[in-house]
Order: structure tokens, then sequence, then C-alpha cells
């Protein structure tokens, strides 16, 4: 399949200026950015294409090559005189530039040449409806990459520095001519560092982070729901030779309760009543999600399947100092292991249903059945 032109993508112009393309991008990547979409692989993969489109459209030597040359001038073998394009730039980089302070909270502080970013990290948080309902705080254990105190993140044993890279010369980045333009391309000595480690840390072996075991507090607010993801900034793995470090999500879970079913800030649960009740009228006494009890009227003749609202006894609504509303649904119990006085009464009952007519549902569906057998 043959790759999307770099200028549809972004929906410029070949005439755009350097302008025009930051704020296409820009608008494109906070449609399509990942942690605007979880789940979503069309726009991740979305994603990917516009970043590359930028990479090589916001710098003037891979446009001016891409201009002349289309996608040919990035491929192994393709293009007059171009040799492989090294595409080993992160998009998230470029996206960090643009977009540090929007997605998640503060701006995240720019990278130094030689440094990388550390990776995010996902924890599953289980709770109760209790306690999603309550908000609170959580504490987590977890075992990361943090910075090696012996070396303070360098990698290079104490009293000793890593020293520049003699192919790049401590720019991380080599050139090379390829027919009339100049292409840069990661270091292959140093992997990009623009340093190298000639004396290795012994506590990380040079990697400049160690596993530890680290204990969080997780503050939860009320009303959250399965599947809500908290981002901890900066308590993810450590970077690489004191790059900043990646995020912490905390995924919520909200386990299923035993009386209450949600649906967004609502509870709904079902009470069985006995049959006197529900002929009868009354009161009964139902369980909230607050750890108390709701008194709910009962009117005389009601049906299993009716529904009794109490206002404000749902959920907290997240962010906010409303709540949803409890509908009780009523189901009806027939009485069993009757005595026999019981069932003298319920004969009596009975006989007198049939004088009264005290059953007009079942009056009418017999009514209907006879009507549909007549034809």
């Amino acid at each position: 399949m043959s790759k999307a032109d770099y200028y549809d993508l972004l929906g410029v112009a070949k005439s755009c200026t350097a302008d025009d393309l930051k704020k296409a991008y820009r608008k494109l990547a906070m449609k399509f950015h990942p942690d605007k979409n979880p789940g979503d692989h069309a726009a991740e993969h979305k994603f990917k294409e516009i970043s590359e489109a930028y990479q090589i459209l916001s710098d003037g030597q891979t446009r001016a090559a891409y201009d002349r040359f289309g996608h040919a001038a990035f491929q192994q073998g393709g293009g007059p005189g171009f040799g492989g394009f090294d595409f080993a730039g992160s998009f998230a980089d470029i996206f960090d530039e643009m977009f540090g302070e929007i997605l998640g909270g503060g701006r995240r502080q720019a990278e130094t040449p030689g440094t990388r970013r550390g990776g995010d990290l996902r924890y599953d948080l289980d709770l109760s409806l209790e306690e999603a309902f309550r908000g609170g705080e959580k504490t987590i254990s977890i075992v990361h990459s943090v910075s090696c105190a012996d070396c303070k993140g360098q990698g290079a044993a104490p009293g000793t520095a890593p020293v520049a890279c003699t192919l790049c010369k401590g720019a991380g980045r080599v050139r090379a001519q390829q027919g009339f333009f100049t292409i840069e391309r990661t270091c292959p000595q140093c992997q990009g560092a623009g340093r190298v480690i000639q004396n290795p840390c012994k506590k990380c072996g040079g990697q400049g982070r160690v596993r530890q075991e680290r204990t969080l507090a997780v503050a939860i607010p009320p009303g959250v729901e399965d599947g809500t993801r908290i981002r901890l900034a900066g308590e993810g793995e450590a970077g690489l030779r004191g790059g900043n470090p990646g995020d912490l999500y905390v995924i919520l879970g909200v386990a299923t309760h035993p009386i209450f079913q949600r649906d967004g800030a609502n509870l709904h649960c079902r009470v069985p009543i006995p049959m006197t009740t529900a002929a009868l009228g009354g009161a009964i006494e139902v369980p909230t999600i607050d750890g108390d009890l709701a008194e709910v009227a009962i009117d005389p003749g009601i049906q299993t399947g009716h529904r009794v609202r109490v206002k404000q006894k749902g959920m907290s609504v997240l962010r906010s100092s409303a709540r949803g509303d409890l509908y009780v649904e009523v189901a009806v119990e027939t009485p069993s292991h009757l005595s026999k006085r019981q069932k003298e009464l319920l004969e009596e009952f009975t006989a007198e249903a049939k004088i009264h007519r005290t059953h007009p549902e079942s009056e009418s569906f017999l009514a209907k059945v006879k009507e549909f057998l007549a034809r």
C-alpha cells in the first residue's frame, strides 16, 4: 500500500510556511494523540503518520529531499543519491515539546542532548463500590527504575565522568553527504548519547538506573468509574543519562456489588416485599451506599417491577458536589411453606377476590385470551 502524501496528511499546501506546518500538526496531534484516544488503534496509527510527516517537513533539508523525490528519498536504495533515512527521533518527544503542559498536567522539562525520557508504567488498582463512592487515599507499592544514587544517573563510576564520543564529537548525530543533500542520522558509536562511558558505575553497571520498590499514596476522587485513569507525573521509570522520568498511570477497577447495580451516577437495587405489603401498602427500609437505611413508601396494589426513586442516594458525581439517585425495584414475593390456617385464609381471600374483582390485570389478560380463541 502506497504511503499518503505528507502535505495531504497535515492538510497543508506545499507552499506552506513553518508556522503553518506547526499549527496544522498541533491541531491534528491534539485530536489523535493516544492519551486522548485510549485503546483506539486507528487514532494511534494516524498520530504516528502525522508525526512522521511533521518530522520530515519541519526540517529544511529533509523537506527539500521529500519535495524532489517523495517517499523514495527515505527508503533504502530509493531516490537518486540517497541511502536509508533514520527515523530514530521519537514522536513523543515532538509532541511533548509542543504540548507538554496540556495533557495530564504540567509541562515536561525539555530533554538535554544525549538523555532519554523514562518509560511510563501502569498499575491496576481495584476498588469496592463504596470506595468509588467515598473516594479517599489508597497506598500502592511499585517496583520501578530510579536514578542511581552512586553515579547520580550518569552511569560513570563515582569520581569519573562520561567522555565525548570521538565519532560525533559529543553531538549525538553524524552527517553524511548524499548527492546534493547532507543527511543527518543518529551516531552509531554512542547511540545518540554524545558521550561514552569508559568506567561504568559498579552499582548500576553503567545504566544510570537501579530497580527499587516504592510506596505511593494515590488520591481517589469521589465518583470514579471503572476504567478511570489517574496520572502520577514523574513516578514512572527513571530516564537514561539524567533524562526526565516517565509517568505512572493508575487504572481503577470498580468491583461489582452484592446489592447495588451502577448506571453512571445512579444506583439500582431489587427489593423483595411481602405480598401483604404489596396489597395493603406501607413502608419498607432499603440500604443505601452511605451505609444507612432509607424509608421507602409502598403504594397499595404495587406490582413486581415497579420502581421507586429515592433522590440523592446514588453515587457521587466526579468533580461535583451532586449525587445520583437510587432506584428501588419492587419484587412481590409469593409466600411459601404455608400453615393450614394460612391456606384457609388465602382460600377465603380467593373466593372474595372473585366477587370483588381485585385482580384487574389478570382479568384483562383472560379477556384477551378469550377474544383470541374466539377468532
